[in-house]
């Protein structure tokens, strides 16, 4: 939350209270939500969130780095830091518990620049979805 404020600040952006509560939504879920699920949880007896609404905070959030969109799942995730201009984020997602986690490569970066540049193509964002296994759920079952 510190940082989305200070970029919040520091470019003049209108950090409003949705915005900031469905950054907090994110932050605080621990794994990927989709748009109806933190709809459900913005809102409270009497007072309904609409998904549209949540959508529009969670482009802004996108837009300046704050989550990312796991495509695979149609589902939001918290970005605790901040990337580099043309870096990839590479998420590594578990088929079994749900977990996602963020993570760069070098290579990874050298290959999609190689690549890029051959296709003559300019991304306008560079996420990289690897499906599998995380290390615990591989114990769990090598202990099973």
């Amino acid at each position: 939350m510190a940082r989305a404020e200070r970029l919040a600040q520091d470019l003049s952006l209108q950090f409003t209270t949705l915005r900031r509560r469905t950054l907090e939504v994110v932050a605080e879920e621990g794994r990927p939500l989709g748009a109806y699920d933190i709809a459900e949880r913005l809102s409270a007896p009497g007072k309904r969130v609409a998904a549209v609404s949540v959508y529009r905070a969670l482009d802004f959030l996108t837009e300046h780095g704050l989550v990312h969109r796991i495509a695979s799942r149609n589902a939001f995730v918290p970005c605790e830091h901040g990337h580099g201009a043309g870096e990839s984020a590479v998420f590594l997602i578990c088929r079994s518990c749900g977990s996602v986690d963020e993570t760069i490569s070098a290579e990874i970066e050298r290959s999609l620049d190689h690549t890029l540049a051959q296709a003559g193509f300019k991304p306008a964002s560079r996420i990289v979805e690897i499906e599998g296994e995380c290390g615990a759920c591989q114990g769990r079952q090598e202990e099973g």
